[in-house]
C-alpha cells in the first residue's frame, strides 16, 4: 500500500477528512494497492465533506464493480443517504432495497425505506416497513418515532402511536422531531394542553423546522377556534 494511502486512512479515521481527500487524491496510479479500496476512500471523504456529487462519482465505482460486500453494503447505505438528503427519493430506495434483496437487514434500512414510502405518500408501506425495522430492534428511536407519526397522521391506532412516540421520547427526550411527533399523537386525540406543550418544547429546540412551526400554528388555531 503507498504511504499516500496509508497516511489518508490514518487522516480519515482521525476525522481529518479535507486532510485525507488531499492524501488519497495524491495517490499516484497504479499505487494504491486497489483503485476500487481508493474509490472507496474518497468517497467517504467526499461523503463527509457533503460534497455529494462528487462523494457519488466514487462511491457508484464501488458498488458496480467491488467483491468485498461488507464495502459494498457500506457504500449502498451512504449512496441511500446521500441520494435522500439531495431530493433523490427514488434512487434511494433502489439501493436500499438492492440491501434488502440481497440478505442484509436492519431497523436502519427498513426506517429508512419507510421514511421515503411516506414522502411518496404509500402510508400502510411506510407502517409496515417501520413495523419490521422494531421486529429487528424494539428499542430504535427511529422507528419508535416513525412509525408513531405514520400513524397519528393516518389517524390510525392512535394508543399504539401514543406508546411508541412515548418511548421515542423516553430514550432521546430533547430530540425535537420527537417531540413534534409526541405533541402531533396528542393533538389527534385531542388532548389540546399537552399537544402545545410538546410541540412547544420541539419549535425552542428546531424554530427552523417548517413540519414543527405548521404543527403549532394548527394547534393554537384550533384551541382559539374551542375558546370562541
Amino acid at each position: 500500500m503507498a504511504e499516500g494511502m496509508r497516511e489518508g486512512i490514518r487522516q480519515y479515521r482521525e476525522g481529518r477528512y479535507e486532510d485525507a481527500l488531499v492524501s488519497f487524491l495524491g495517490v499516484p496510479a497504479g499505487e494504491s494497492g486497489g483503485n476500487l479500496e481508493l474509490a472507496y476512500y474518497i468517497g467517504l471523504a467526499y461523503a463527509r465533506l457533503e460534497r455529494y456529487d462528487d462523494a457519488l462519482v466514487y462511491l457508484e465505482q464501488v458498488v458496480t464493480a467491488d467483491t468485498d460486500l461488507a464495502r459494498v453494503y457500506q457504500c449502498r447505505l451512504v449512496l441511500s443517504v446521500i441520494y435522500t438528503l439531495t431530493g433523490r427519493t427514488r434512487l434511494a430506495e433502489f439501493e436500499l432495497r438492492k440491501l434488502v434483496d440481497s440478505g442484509y437487514e436492519s431497523a436502519q434500512i427498513y426506517s429508512s425505506l419507510a421514511y421515503i414510502a411516506f414522502e411518496h405518500g404509500r402510508i400502510e408501506e411506510a407502517a409496515d416497513l417501520y413495523e419490521r425495522a422494531l421486529g429487528l430492534d424494539g428499542d430504535n428511536s427511529t422507528a419508535l418515532n416513525g412509525l408513531g407519526y405514520v400513524l397519528a397522521s393516518a389517524g390510525k391506532e392512535l394508543t399504539r402511536a401514543l406508546t411508541v412516540c412515548k418511548k421515542a421520547v423516553d430514550s432521546v427526550p430533547d430530540n425535537p422531531a420527537y417531540l413534534d411527533s409526541l405533541g402531533w399523537v396528542y393533538h389527534k386525540l385531542g388532548l389540546s394542553a399537552e399537544a402545545r406543550t410538546f410541540v412547544r418544547r420541539a419549535r425552542e429546540r428546531a424554530p427552523e423546522s417548517k413540519t414543527i412551526r405548521e404543527h403549532l400554528d394548527v394547534i393554537l388555531q384550533e384551541g382559539t377556534e374551542v375558546r370562541r
